[in-house]
């Protein structure tokens, strides 16, 4: 290659809308791995027109989802994912690549950002029973006893085929504390774990069998950074008697954190920088290069299925109408809403 092509080559990688972080990786395995699988004249973001089109159509579903409520029922509190609509088509082909990996369940946790949105374009809940939740019913029967919660708190579970390939879903229910819901998830994960593999080897189950279950978490950037329980699993990810064979992370990156600026907030330049002590590779990119965010979701499905270790995935979008629907974000970010 001329050294024109090389730049070129260099510029498409690591200066366009996808920054990978793994230099400080020890292993030269992982390392060498992530170089192989960016680097190269056939390895960008390149989509069949099926595929582009699969990505358009979540998309559509997503903001079309958020429009719908937006008009149908004005000014309730519902904390859409407007702005950071990639992140449905994201999910979908961490189901999609994870399943032709081997993956046969996914244990999800998630703020309440986005959450209608997932629920019901990935979990495919009936939208009906979404808007039963909006006009202030209940979605369980009415003989069910126990008490209640927001619409934007409750798990569901569903199972998705992708190429024949079934992989079933399960969204953990949460309370308002933020990322709470993380040990719940992984606890939850590993008890799969154990329940569904079939080798041991010394009474130990390998990471590969433990490897078909992934717990996947969902984060807000602010939360990533400044919540303690964040350091704590990632500190336990790796012990034999805790790890999960590798926790895939995605923080929706909207840049605030309720209305607190990220200088304000946190430390480090980003917010995954937490993420470093462990040594998981991270992947930002660009919520508004949905195409992007379907490739990095799928280079790292794969990372996590090769080497069973947790990864990062850092999505920058924004947050359209301020922290809920009631917000004016103006107010407090004048220049950010300003643009």
């Amino acid at each position: 290659a001329t050294i024109r092509e090389m730049v070129e080559l260099l510029e498409r990688t690591y200066c366009s809308t996808i920054g990978v972080e793994f230099m400080h990786i020890s292993d030269p395995e992982q390392k060498g791995w992530i170089q192989e699988r960016i680097e190269g004249p056939d390895k960008g973001v390149d989509f069949s027109e099926n595929g582009k089109k699969a990505i358009l159509g979540k998309l559509i579903e997503a903001e079309g989802f958020e429009q719908f409520i937006d008009v149908k029922y004005k000014g309730t509190k519902r904390f859409g994912l407007d702005g950071g609509e990639s992140l449905v088509p994201a999910l979908e082909q961490i189901i999609k690549r994870g399943g032709q990996l081997g993956l046969q369940e996914i244990v999800l946790g998630m703020a309440h950002r986005g959450r209608l949105n997932v629920l019901t374009n990935v979990m495919q809940k009936p939208h009906r029973a979404v808007f039963h939740e909006f006009k202030g019913g209940s979605y369980a029967p009415d003989d069910v006893e126990g008490s209640g919660d927001v619409k934007y708190h409750l798990g569901a579970s569903s199972d998705r085929e992708f190429d024949g390939n079934k992989v079933h879903l399960s969204l953990t229910a949460n309370p308002s504390h933020l990322e709470i819901v993380d040990p719940v998830v992984m606890g939850k994960a590993r008890a799969k774990q154990d329940q569904i593999a079939v080798e041991w080897e010394d009474d130990i189950i390998p990471l590969r069998e433990r490897a078909k279950v992934l717990p996947l978490l969902l984060h807000g950037d602010a939360a990533f950074a400044g919540q303690g329980v964040i350091a704590e699993i990632l500190g336990l990810s790796g012990l034999r008697g805790h790890r999960v064979a590798g926790t895939m992370h995605v923080i929706i990156n909207n840049q605030i954190g309720f209305t607190t600026n990220p200088a304000f907030s946190r430390s480090s330049p980003y917010p995954s920088d937490v993420a470093k002590m462990i040594e998981a590779p991270i992947f930002h990119v660009n919520g508004d290069d949905p195409e992007a965010v379907v490739y990095a979701a799928k280079i790292a499905t794969e990372f996590r299925m090769k080497f069973h270790t947790p990864v990062v995935l850092d999505m920058f979008c924004y947050r359209r109408y301020g922290h809920n629907e009631g917000d004016e974000p103006s107010f407090t970010q004048p220049k950010m809403y300003k643009v």
